[in-house]
C-alpha cells in the first residue's frame, strides 16, 4: 500500500470503507488545539503518553524511546484499532509526527495504515473539522508481538559511521547537523561520519512530496552502491526520521535501519561528536 495519501483519496475511501482517523499533532498544548479543532471522526494520541516510554534520563534511549509493543497495543485496543483495521495518521504539516505511529504499526505487520499528506493544516480546507472530543470507540484486541523493522542500537550507529559499507543518515535540519544551533538537545553536532538529509527535502513544495521516482532518484544518489539494508536513518530523538523512512518506502526501496535513541542520546554518552568550531 501507498504510505501517502491525500485528503481527496481519504474523501474517495472513506465513502466506501471505515477508516480510522488519527490525529498525532505534536508541539505546544496540542491537546487543547485537538479539543479546539480537528478532522471530523479523528481520535487523538500523545507522542510523549502514547508512541514512547520516555525516561527520567534520555541518556536511556533518547527522548522518545519505544514502549514495548505489549504497551503500543494497549493503546491501539484504546482507539479501537484492530489487526485489520484501515487507518490514516495526520499531523500539524509535514507529516513528521504522524510517521512515527505509521512506523510503529507497519513495524507489527499492520499493512493498511498511511499518512495524510499535509496534514490538518492542508486537510482542514477540505474536510469537515469538528472541536470536543469524539466518541470513545468500543475496545480491540489487537495481537501483536514483535517490532519486526530493523532497529540499530547506539553501538551499531558507532561502528557502522565508521564503515565504507554503510551510510548514516541524519535528517535534522542542516544547522542542528552543523552544530550552529540545537533547540532541544543539551550539545549541537553530530555523528561523526553520519551525512545530512534534512527530512524537509523530501518535498516538492509546502505539502507535497517529491514523486516515488524522485524520491527513489534523490535516495539513490545519496546511497551510491550501499544497499538500503546498511543504511540506519536517525534524527533527534527517533521521530522525525520515520519520515525518511516512509520517504524511502515510498520509493519502493528496501527498509533502512532506525535509530531510536538518535543524537539525544548519543550526545548525552560521552560518544565522538562533531561540533561548531
Amino acid at each position: 500500500m501507498n504510505p501517502i495519501i491525500t485528503v481527496e483519496q481519504l474523501i474517495e475511501l472513506q465513502s466506501n470503507e471505515d477508516v480510522i482517523l488519527i490525529d498525532s499533532r505534536y508541539g505546544g498544548p496540542i491537546n487543547d488545539q485537538y479539543l479546539e479543532g480537528h478532522l471530523e471522526g479523528a481520535l487523538f494520541v500523545d507522542l510523549d503518553r502514547d508512541l514512547a516510554d520516555i525516561k527520567e534520563n534520555p541518556a536511556d534511549g533518547g527522548r522518545h524511546p519505544l514502549p514495548t509493543v505489549e504497551d503500543f497495543v494497549a493503546v491501539l485496543n484504546r482507539l479501537g484499532i484492530n489487526n485489520s483495521s484501515r487507518v490514516v495518521i495526520y499531523d500539524n504539516n509535514t507529516g513528521a509526527f504522524a510517521a512515527r505511529m505509521w512506523w510503529m504499526l507497519r513495524s507489527i505487520g499492520h499493512e493498511t495504515v498511511q499518512v495524510l499528506e499535509g496534514g490538518f493544516d492542508y486537510a482542514k480546507v477540505h474536510y469537515s473539522v469538528s472541536s470536543g472530543d469524539e466518541k470513545t470507540p468500543q475496545s480491540s484486541s489487537y495481537k501483536a508481538e514483535n517490532w519486526n523493522w530493523p532497529i540499530a542500537s547506539m553501538e551499531e550507529v558507532e561502528s557502522s559511521a565508521k564503515s565504507n559499507n554503510h551510510v548514516v543518515i541524519d535528517v535534522r535540519g542542516e544547522e542542528r547537523f552543523n552544530g550552529k544551533n540545537e533547540p532541544i538537545d543539551l550539545i549541537a553536532g553530530h555523528i561523526p561520519g553520519a551525512i545530512n538529509v534534512p527530512f524537509v527535502s523530501n518535498f516538492k513544495t509546502g505539502h507535497q512530496f517529491l514523486s516515488s521516482d524522485e524520491l527513489k532518484k534523490k535516495y539513490q544518489e545519496i546511497l551510491s552502491d550501499v544497499d538500503a539494508k546498511q543504511v540506519i536513518v536517525h534524527c533527534g530523538s527517533g521521530v522525525t526520521a520515520c519520515h525518511t523512512i516512509l520517504a524511502m518506502v515510498q520509493a519502493q526501496m528496501e527498509i533502512p535501519k532506525l535509530y531510536v535513541g538518535s543524537w539525544s542520546e548519543w550526545s548525552r554518552n560521552d560518544k565522538s561528536m562533531v561540533t561548531a568550531k
